[in-house]
């Protein structure tokens, strides 16, 4: 207690500005894609490694660190968009700038102690030259450690962080490489009279390299990490369908998921999702975040962020269950609130079309919270009971973001009404035009 009183006194008086500069973690997680015209590499920072590098905590302020390295292979210079990244990343100064030494900050931290200690405030002007300077390091480290804007010339390599907004559990990153631009040299090789179209092409240019990673990035315990899909589904199981097959076996789908005893039902099964594993997992990761395994911790954080009316973006998703399980996978989209979210479900099924597993989905909104005697915290979630519209939600969303080879519906739900709808297991009624998505994922990002 003695010491750590007296650590904090002594922060008071000096700003220790101690990063960690090891890069064997992430590196060893870094993902590599190739293009004829360009190496990409691409490695995100966890919460901790961030703070080691760093030596301050970036995720407090919601800022992730990505590397990137680019090999220009192409015969002209390269930019790379970092809005495709993200669209709203830190420069290497803003970033910087939201975790400066702050000596309010650091009084306000030590709380009421402080006034025991009101003589140190005589230190402050000695603690203002230190934090100055410590902010001055920070400054140069982050300066230096960026990712440099500009053209990248043609046999070159640049590398540096891009510093983005927060993701745990898996990061979606979308690198698009594009001619650097030079007008006048385009000026030139077209000739006078066409100004205006290579104005507009240089405003606009077309990505020569559009590449798109799904990085795991340590932090969070997603709910699949303990999934054993092959022992889930052995391959024996799997049963290869045509198209017309496959529309006949989704129609004859249950309606509806379940309780653990098959004996009530539920929500309704209305979503069909197509692909890989890892295609479906990045078809979503850049817009929907996972869901952590239930535990003593995500509880408490779950209570929380049900008292203070905040976001928790991985908060474990109740069990539904089909095919005689709980989901295989949950997905979720948060708004302000954990009372507002979309809540996405996916069980691996038995079918494979053109060679691609068939998962098959239950997806709602949540739109509040109310009292009831089916949950042992005797409250739950209030779903939107226009369920077509979250399902609709999904294909729009996955179609913006350019990852729907394929769409179309199927029957199988059963069509209600608002005067005569379906109640899931909460009670809560929902109705439906009776359809299912189906949606066919693809494998990469198309622009």
């Amino acid at each position: 207690m003695i010491a750590s009183v007296l650590r904090r006194l002594w922060h008071l008086v000096v700003t220790p500005y101690e990063p960690a500069p090891t890069e064997a973690g992430y590196l060893k997680r870094a993902q590599v894609q190739e293009d004829p015209r360009a190496r990409v590499t691409v490695a995100v920072l966890s919460t901790s490694e961030s703070h080691g590098l760093f030596g301050v905590d970036l995720a407090r302020r919601g800022i992730q660190p990505v590397f990137v390295r680019i090999e220009n292979r192409a015969s002209e210079p390269l930019r790379l968009q970092l809005v495709g990244i993200d669209p709203r990343y830190f420069t290497p100064l803003e970033a910087a700038a939201a975790v400066h030494f702050s000596i309010l900050r650091r009084l306000s931290a030590f709380g009421a102690l402080g006034w025991v200690f009101l003589p140190l405030l005589l230190l402050v002007p000695f603690k203002l030259i230190t934090a100055s300077r410590a902010n001055r390091r920070m400054d140069d480290l982050f300066r230096a450690r960026g990712f440099r804007l500009g053209p990248i010339p043609a046999a070159a390599t640049a590398e540096g962080f891009v510093f983005t907004t927060l993701d745990q559990g898996t990061k979606a990153v979308h690198v698009r490489l594009v001619p650097a631009g030079d007008i006048r040299a385009a000026v030139e090789r077209a000739g006078a009279g066409h100004e205006r179209d290579i104005l507009a092409h240089a405003a606009a240019p077309e990505p020569v390299v559009d590449l798109a990673f799904t990085v795991p990035v340590p932090g969070i315990a997603a709910d699949y990490l303990r999934k054993d899909f092959e022992t889930l589904v052995p391959a024996a199981t799997i049963e290869a369908v045509s198209l017309a097959t496959l529309v006949a076996r989704l129609e004859a789908l249950p309606a509806t998921t379940a309780n653990a005893s098959g004996s009530r039902s539920g929500d309704p099964v209305n979503l069909v999702v197509i692909g890989e594993f890892a295609a479906v997992l990045g078809a979503f990761a850049a817009r929907w975040d996972e869901s952590e395994t239930i535990t003593l911790a995500t509880c408490w954080k779950t209570v929380k962020a049900f008292l203070l009316g905040s976001s928790y973006r991985y908060s474990p998703v109740s069990a539904l269950h089909l095919f005689g399980r709980a989901q295989d996978i949950a997905l979720q989209r948060t708004r302000h609130s954990i009372n507002e979210r979309l809540h996405l479900r996916l069980w691996l099924s038995t079918l494979s079309f053109n060679g691609q597993p068939v998962w098959v989905g239950q997806v709602s909104r949540d739109i509040g919270v109310r009292f009831t005697w089916r949950a042992w915290n005797l409250t739950t979630h209030r779903i939107d009971p226009d369920v077509d519209e979250s399902r609709d939600y999904v294909l729009e969303d996955l179609s913006l973001a350019g990852r729907v080879e394929a769409a179309g519906y199927v029957g199988g739900v059963g069509a209600s009404t608002r005067a005569a709808p379906h109640r899931n297991l909460t009670g809560d009624p929902w109705h439906s035009d009776g359809q299912r998505a189906v949606i066919l994922i693809s494998p990469t990002h198309e622009s």
